[in-house]
């Protein structure tokens, strides 16, 4: 996704692009980036949700914060 400088601006883009499948990037620290694709699901007013499939084939749900995009910690790209 392109970068953004609000959290309302990154809202507007996660709501355009409900159930489009994404690529997520997330830094859980110390050198620890776990890639996962999925599908953004809902969005409310304080996180976001995407479906993930695990390495086991098992679909869950995830939730992100829009300051984590903000802040990088978490990546979002289009597939």
């Amino acid at each position: 996704m392109k970068a953004v400088k609000s959290l309302e601006s990154i809202k507007v883009q996660i709501k355009d692009n409900i159930g489009k499948d994404v690529i997520v990037k997330a830094d859980k620290g110390r050198n620890k980036i776990i890639t996962n694709k999925g599908v953004i699901d809902n969005v409310f007013p304080s996180v976001f949700t995407v479906k993930v499939l695990n390495e086991y084939d098992k679909e869950r749900t995830v939730s992100y914060t829009y300051s984590d995009l903000l802040t990088s910690t978490v990546k979002l790209q289009l597939c």
